[in-house]
């Protein structure tokens, strides 16, 4: 398994160390009542959906996921922008830390690319459970234009029934682009329809959302004017060897690279911790089965 590295504007930071501590959880103590008042007070609560979580969607470390993290807001949504052959990979990532971190993931697919094997070995080298992963994410995947726009019409149902600390829809407008199936005509007003309808959907559930579009806002049209509020776009470039992280909202870049076989990383020069964590990037990948032999 290749080591990963993340290297920002301030240095060389390696993407492997400890996975923090889980300390013990706070039990709340009762509180006094106050004195009864003869004028009543009325508070209005914000319904339960509306409620914005504080908790963690990734984990503090490794620093990738701490970068990736100040990319979200609640009610908000933020692109991945980029090719698939960069994007997927960085989202195989995301689906492994959400689920380090506890949290769960509502996932419209649609691009049909979801690879269960290539999740779980996520899982597996950033230190959680594989099976974890998935049974964490609740998965919808579309096969027509029609169906996925019947997919987010329901999403904001699904999100009150089934809880998630992140909403994704992967790479939506796909589906949009096959001409035999969706005149051309119906392509641009039911591409705005799914735009007003993820911006109602983040007003009403205050979910951060995750929106991976390879052409960019060019290709989803009425993201841009009838969309969800944007917190951030995160343009993504691979090399040979790298792989370029850019956010237009504060200007960061992050820059993940393969270590050699023998290149020494930051972590070896700190003190012993009892779990190391590796997220790979850019290796090859495990065999999922084995080969038959005949005879």
């Amino acid at each position: 398994m290749v080591p990963l590295f993340a290297r920002s504007a301030g240095g060389l930071d390696a993407v492997a160390p400890s996975l923090p501590d889980v300390g013990p959880t706070p039990i709340p103590t009762p509180f006094p009542r106050p004195a009864p008042s003869s004028t009543p007070v009325v508070r209005r609560s914000t319904p339960r959906a509306a409620r914005p979580s504080t908790r963690r969607l990734l984990p503090a470390h490794p620093p990738l996921f701490d970068w990736l993290e100040r990319r979200f807001a609640p009610g908000e949504a933020t692109l991945w922008v980029g090719a698939s052959s960069a994007l997927e990979p960085l989202l195989e990532l995301l689906y492994a830390g959400s689920a380090l971190a506890g949290g769960r993931l509502s996932l419209i697919e649609g691009a049909n690319r979801f690879h269960p094997y290539r999740i779980a070995e996520a899982g597996r080298g950033v230190g959680t459970d594989p099976e974890a992963v998935l049974d964490r994410i609740r998965l919808a995947r579309a096969f027509t234009a029609y169906q996925l726009v019947a997919l987010v019409d329901g999403w904001a149902k699904e999100v009150r029934r089934v809880p998630a600390s992140l909403l994704i829809g992967h790479d939506l407008p796909t589906l949009f682009d096959n001409a035999e199936e969706l005149p051309a005509e119906e392509r641009t007003p039911l591409l705005r329809h799914v735009a007003a309808t993820l911006q109602e959907l983040l007003r009403t559930s205050r979910r951060p959302l995750l929106l991976t579009l390879p052409h960019g806002l060019a290709g989803f049209p009425g993201l841009a004017d009838c969309g969800p509020r944007l917190f951030d776009m995160v343009r993504v470039e691979a090399s040979d060897r790298a792989l370029e992280l850019t956010a237009f909202r504060d200007g960061a870049r992050l820059t993940l690279v393969t270590r050699g076989p023998h290149q020494v990383g930051l972590e070896a020069f700190a003190p012993a911790e009892p779990k190391e964590v590796i997220a790979p990037w850019g290796a090859p990948r495990r065999p999922t089965a084995r080969r038959s032999r005949s005879g």
